[in-house]
């Protein structure tokens, strides 16, 4: 096991442990996960109730499919069956689960066969497992089953291999909280069971054979179907470890997180590290540290990172953006928070003097994270911009503000001329800290160091003697005007950098709203869990609603749950559907995420 994280770090994580308070009360979703039909989910949903019945536990069968299968078939029989509800569609009588009358039976475990089936027109919900999680929020266990192929996430792989484009599927956030048992057979002995007729009728069987249940498509829905358990036994292992703060990487599993910049080279990064993610058959997340330095970043800058964001999500990672006052504070606490197990970083080129004076990013996150394997990736060297005039001027600032900064020095100059002659008091050049930091917390570190020198200048010009001149008699007063403009200069630092601190989340907002990320990847980028981003379920915590809207105003933001609409938005706008995460803004502004 890897590197123990400091004391202080060892703390419960807050979403882990309201995850966990979110399921008191409800039912627990035991999910029977399988490759392919025919390799016995039913059965062993049936056994495993049996035995719970057996054991004093109140079991009732809400829907299970036999398929005309005689060994299924028997289980059923020892078990209390709830009648379906009658749905006329199309002058046909279909039948589907009775969910009223299972919430009026109220037993302990209730058994829904085919987690992903679609409901005639006309029910409560349009699928299956809407009736599901209405059984769990009224605290009652459910046991279903599902093929690895009905899963959203997957739907596009199992087609590219199969050839066969499932049209039932649900969301992986179904079973992300559910208790999932695997279903295993090796694929020669299902398709032996195929041939023995045991799946399907032997017309069908001989047709199911030449197409789906080829040994090669087996094999692969069969990888894919524990690979998925792994992942979700993964995922239940570290939100465990989260709420319970424990320390170590418990590396039962390959953890990848990718760090990348603004810089150019960051593309390449991504997709070696997308090969690398696939060789190790691990998760991988990329994550961008938002430091000071980043409310700097020019448009160019900022396209350029949001460019690499997406094209991290295209490939399939989770994308993370994470403030700190570092690059390597940030990096090491986030690896820590995801457990990491490798972590990818690139390396450009730069001169000896420059690495002397700025230190080293690889070097230090070499040293400072033990228990984590290193990719030290090479960059192409970025070519040099000329900042843009208007970046100049901006880091100067603005004469506006020299006159503002200067006027105050004068005030706190005319403010100690009076103190000084009414009561003779000696340490009048504290007050000259008060502009001082006043102009580096509003305009900047350079502002508040030029200020502090002139700062310098007038407290020696108007008080230490002989007055109105710079010149100074008395040794001790050197020590005094240099130990002044010392303070001053680290003051004025210290509250540049509180000024950019607060700065920087707001500055991350607006990157957000303009960078060109697509729903879907939004969607993904929610990962880790305990990241922070921008996202609707996140302010509806806030808000203590289900959802919310956002919408921006000039420079600011400003979100509220559905019953109590905006000014600027449309009454038919609002609420936003149920269930949605997209935000609906005013005209305007467009959406935002």
């Amino acid at each position: 096991m890897s590197s123990q994280p400091p004391p202080e770090d060892l703390r419960p994580n807050p979403e882990a442990l309201l995850r966990q308070a979110a399921q008191e009360g409800r039912g627990r979703l035991k999910v029977f996960l399988g490759a392919a039909p025919g390799v016995g989910k039913t059965y062993e949903m049936l056994t495993e109730a049996v035995a719970r019945k057996r054991e004093g536990t109140d079991v009732v069968i809400g829907v299970v499919e036999t398929h005309g299968r005689a060994e299924t078939e028997a289980l059923v029989h020892g078990l209390e069956v709830i009648a379906r509800r009658p749905v006329d569609y199309q002058g046909r009588t279909l039948s589907e689960m009775d969910v009223d009358a299972i919430l009026a039976r109220r037993p302990q475990l209730v058994l829904v066969d085919e987690l992903a089936h679609t409901n005639a027109p006309g029910s409560r919900h349009d699928k299956r497992y809407q009736d599901v999680e209405e059984l769990l929020a009224a605290g009652i266990e459910v046991y279903s089953t599902v093929n690895v192929q009905h899963l959203e996430s997957l739907n596009d792989v199992v087609a590219s291999f199969t050839r066969v484009r499932v049209r039932e599927t649900l969301p992986d956030r179904v079973i992300e909280n559910a208790d999932i048992e695997v279903i295993d057979i090796p694929p020669d002995e299902l398709i032996e069971r195929l041939k023995q007729g045991k799946v399907y009728v032997p017309a069908e069987a001989t047709r199911a054979l030449g197409n789906y249940f080829s040994k090669s498509n087996l094999t692969a829905l069969r990888e894919l179907a524990l690979r998925r358990a792994a992942q979700a036994v993964d995922a239940e292992m570290l939100d465990y470890l989260r709420a319970h703060a424990l320390a170590g990487n418990w590396a039962a599993g390959e953890r990848i997180v990718v760090a990348v910049s603004e810089q150019s080279g960051a593309a390449e990064l991504v997709r070696a590290a997308k090969r690398i993610a696939d060789a190790l058959r691990g998760p991988w997340t990329v994550v961008h540290i938002e430091t000071p330095r980043s409310s700097q970043l020019g448009d160019a800058d900022n396209a350029r990172l949001a460019a690499t964001l997406h094209l991290a999500s295209q490939l399939g990672a989770q994308v993370a953006t994470v403030p700190a006052e570092t690059v390597v504070d940030g990096v090491i606490r986030f690896a820590a928070e995801a457990r990491a197990t490798q972590l990818i970083v690139g390396k450009s080129q730069r001169s000896r003097w420059f690495e002397l004076r700025h230190g080293s990013v690889v070097d230090r996150l070499v040293r400072e994270t033990p228990g984590i394997t290193v990719h030290v990736l090479p960059m192409e060297e970025q070519a040099p911009v000329a900042a843009p005039t208007g970046r100049k001027k901006a880091q100067w600032g603005r004469p506006a503000d020299y006159v503002i900064s200067f006027g105050l020095i004068a005030l706190v100059t005319l403010v100690g001329e009076v103190v000084f002659t009414a009561a003779s008091i000696a340490n009048v050049g504290l007050l000259f800290l008060l502009p001082v930091m006043i102009a580096a917390s509003r305009y900047g570190l350079r502002l508040g160091i030029v200020c502090s020198l002139v700062a310098s200048l007038a407290y020696n010009f108007f008080f230490i003697p002989p007055t109105h001149t710079f010149t100074i008699q008395d040794p001790q007063n050197i020590l005094t005007v240099l130990v002044l403009l010392g303070v001053a200069v680290v003051s004025s630092q210290l509250a540049a950098r509180a000024r950019d601190q607060a700065r920087s989340p707001s500055a991350a907002l607006r990157r957000t709203a303009r960078s060109p990320v697509s729903p879907a990847s939004s969607q993904r980028s929610a990962m880790p869990r305990s990241s922070p981003g921008c996202s609707a379920e996140r302010w509806a915590g806030c808000l203590a609603c289900t959802r919310c809207c956002c919408c921006r105003k000039k420079t600011s933001w400003c979100c509220a749950p559905p019953s109590r609409p905006m000014r600027g938005w449309k009454r038919s706008n609002w609420p936003p559907r149920a269930g949605s995460s997209t935000i609906i803004s005013r005209p305007d502004v467009g959406p935002i995420r």
